[in-house]
Order: structure tokens, then sequence, then C-alpha cells
């Protein structure tokens, strides 16, 4: 049966409707922001989830950590531990709670465990690099870099003797392989040989170094691209938020705050940004900066000040993003992220213009340019923003309430979000196993091209 076409009148009609209605929209908001859904995705892309392996590693890599970290009060006998409540390692948290979810094997979850490597559409390696790294540099920050006598790198060895004598890695040369380095210190020592893998990090902050042969200026910003990270292949995934979740129907509290910020005011590389906006922020009306950092008590004073403001401040630190982003959603308070080039988690999937307001570093430093840009925008559009933050708050949580972390994911948190990520890299990670199997021996290798888009 043929269907009927839509007369001339109809579409006339049709366009006019939606001329009037942007008209409506943009001059009752003089910011011309759009008001629309925050998510970009539909429902078809959660059918089919990805077959998980997880790689055959003794839990003295994973849980072990947690029970061994120095202050932990973990019982020795829990099977599933608790992580660490510090929260300058409990930002980094999600190699816990994405093995917790598998480990749950639940049928709720977009990751599905397998457990012959061979029907996997990936390989996970358990190893809780983020909790390593972090104890080592609690214990013998001096002993980081170097190899002797650094218990993480001792259990980064041993990890992957064991992982690349696998089957499933030597056919595939690891580029199956998923890695959690949510930690910019995470495997420091083997980044060159788990470059090929897909690796979950917040940014590729732990990747850029200083050309200090060249410059012989350890301050400079510009940083030197390192070739063994790239959106291609690898997956941005957020910081675990360390400030309680404010729903929007509790957010009751009168913001009386125009701009908050609260930090370390000096940071190095990428961070010295932070430094010349306090400069210019510093005493303008509205604008709240503390200095600070994110132990118990800076927490208790980020809350109050983050729920009394109406934006909040987001500046690159040594590395591109920080917890503090996810811990304004968490506060519905609007991030104003202050960067050039910053990595965001599962962009494509969340449309962030639609709940945070991005910033060059050029016009963030023009004297009261800030402060004038933010304040021109309506409480209508506001209000807006404020409920598109409430709309993908779940987003970016990884707890699931279960003890120990052991059970099914948030269907549409945190770490299946990870997941449908990952997914979308498969048909690019086959292709260069493909191009790998094939290559002739003595072959001379190009030169790695990561930092293409």
């Amino acid at each position: 049966m043929q269907l009927p076409r839509c007369g001339a009148s109809s579409a006339a009609v049709t366009i006019v409707a939606s001329q009037i209605t942007f008209l409506v929209l943009f001059y009752s908001n003089p910011s011309g922001f759009s008001l629309k859904r925050a998510a970009v995705d539909d429902d078809r892309s959660w059918s089919g989830g990805i077959g998980v392996h997880i790689a055959n590693l003794s839990r003295d890599f994973n849980y072990g950590l947690v029970r061994s970290y120095p202050g932990s009060a973990v019982s020795q006998i829990d099977a599933f531990p608790a992580y660490p409540d510090d929260p300058l390692v409990r930002q980094y948290s999600a190699e816990y709670w994405i093995l917790g979810d598998l480990e749950a094997g639940s049928d709720a979850s977009f990751a599905r465990r397998v457990l012959d490597p061979d029907q996997a559409d990936v390989v996970f390696v358990p190893f809780f690099a983020a909790l390593s790294a972090e104890a080592q540099l609690r214990n013998g920050k001096g002993h980081f870099r170097h190899r002797k006598d650094n218990e993480d790198y001792e259990r980064q060895k041993a990890v992957m003797e064991i992982v690349t004598s696998s089957s499933r890695w030597q056919r595939s040369g690891g580029r199956d392989h998923v890695f959690v380095l949510t930690d910019p210190m995470a495997m420091y020592h083997f980044r060159a040989e788990i470059a090929n893998s897909i690796l979950l990090v917040v940014d590729f902050g732990g990747w850029y170094m200083e050309d200090a042969k060249s410059s012989r200026n350890l301050s400079s910003p510009q940083p030197i691209y390192h070739t063994q990270v790239s959106l291609i292949k690898d997956v941005i995934v957020p910081y675990t938020h360390l400030l309680p979740t404010l729903a929007l129907s509790q957010d009751n509290a009168v913001r009386t705050t125009l701009l908050y910020f609260k930090g370390a005011r000096y940071r190095h590389r990428t961070g010295l940004v932070r430094d010349q906006l306090w400069s210019v922020l510093d005493g303008e009306p509205g604008v709240l900066l503390e200095e600070g950092f994110p132990n118990r008590t800076g927490q208790v004073q980020a809350v109050q000040g983050m729920r009394n403001s109406h934006f909040c401040l987001h500046p690159a630190g040594d590395t591109p993003s920080s917890c503090r982003l996810f811990d304004a959603v968490a506060s519905l308070c609007i991030p104003v992220i202050v960067s050039d080039s910053i990595e965001l988690p599962f962009e494509g999937m969340l449309d962030y213009t639609q709940f945070a307001i991005f910033v060059s570093v050029h016009d963030a430093l023009l004297p009261k340019w800030l402060v004038r840009h933010l304040s021109s925008l309506s409480s209508k559009v506001r209000n807006q923003m404020r409920h598109n933050l409430a709309s993908v708050q779940h987003h970016f949580e990884y707890e699931n309430g279960f003890p120990g972390g052991r059970g099914a994911a948030i269907k549409d948190g945190a770490v299946n979000m990870i997941w449908r990520k990952v997914r979308s890299k498969l048909p690019g990670v086959r292709e260069a196993i493909a191009r790998d199997r094939r290559r002739p021996s003595n072959a001379q290798l190009p030169p790695a091209r990561c930092q293409c888009i």
C-alpha cells in the first residue's frame, strides 16, 4: 500500500510552526541556548550487550589490594571488601565497580561475562592499577618512577607476564584487552606494552610529557602528545564523584553565589591557568574562590559551596579533568569548563552543551568577561540547565548499592555506559587485528597516528 504524501499546505504549516518555535525559544533566551534533551542516543544502543572474559589473575591484584591498602579497616575474611574511603583514592574507584558488576554476572548488565576467552568480544584485565599506584605513592613516593624496591612495579610486571602469556593476547597483540587506568600513574612502567589495548582513562593527561630537553622549561604548559592513546580505541570514563548526589526535588536552597571554585590554586603543566584565572576572578562580585584539597574537611566545605552556587568553575589541573566536574554534576551546580581541548566521558551519547558552559582559555582570562557572560544567562536558562543536570546524574554514577560492590550496575549508570562505549570501538579493533595478522614478517611498521581526531 502506498503511503499518502503530505500536501504543500501541510508542509508550509510545519515550516512556519518550526520557525515560530525557534524564535520564541531564542528571544526568550538571549544566550541562544537550546532547550532539549541532554541525552542524544536511544534505547537501540542497549541491544546486544558485549561479551567479556575476565583474565585469570590472582585476587592479590584486585580485592587483595583493597584489604592491604594502608589504613584499611577491612576484615581479612571479606571476599568482596569495601573500597578504601580515602577521598584521594576513592575518586579512582571505577576499576572496583566494573569488576564488581562482572563478578555478579547479572543478566541486567550490558557486559555479559563469558568463561571461554575465545567466545568473548574482549578480555578484561582485573588489576586495580590505580589502587596499586596510590599504595606505592603513599608508602614510597621517591621510588615510584624507579623499579628497584617498587611493589607497584612488581605487581605490574606480574600482571603482564600472566596476561601476555595467554593465547588470546598472542593472537590479538593485546588489542582486545581492556585495562582500567583512572589514575594518571596507573601502569606507569608498562605503558608501551599495553599501548595497543583498550584503555579506560579519565583523560589523556597521564600521557602528556614536557619537552624538557628542548625548552629547558619544566613549567611550560605545552605538552608533547604520546602516540599510545586515542579516542579511536580508548574510552574516557568519569571519576567517581566524592560529594553526595543532590536530587532535583531536594534542591530547595537559594543559590546566592554566581561562580564557585574550591581546589589548589597552583598546579603544573595545563594547570598553570588556575593561577591566572584566580588573579582575574578574585574579588569579582558573586565569585567565591577557596583553596583546599579533597580531604574530609574540604568535602564538607565543597558541598555547601557547590549547592549554594549557580555555576562551578572547572579549570585544568595537572591533567585536563578532575573529580570536581562530577561533584558539580552531583550537586546540580552548572559546570563552567575552561579548556581549549578536553576529553569528556560518553560524548556522542550525552550532549554536554545542554548542562555545561564551555569557555576558551583566552576568553576566560579577559578581565570581567566570564562574570558578565554568566550573569547574562537568564534564570530560565539556568533552571533548564539544572534540570538537564538532574537528568544525566545517573549516567555518572558507579555505586550499585551492593555490599562489597558485587552486584549489577545501574542500567544506564557509569559502568554500563562505559561498556557501551567499549563495544563501539570493536569494529576498529577487529580491523587492526586483521591488519596485524596479514602483515608480512620483517615489515617496517608505520609510525603510530593516534592523535588524528
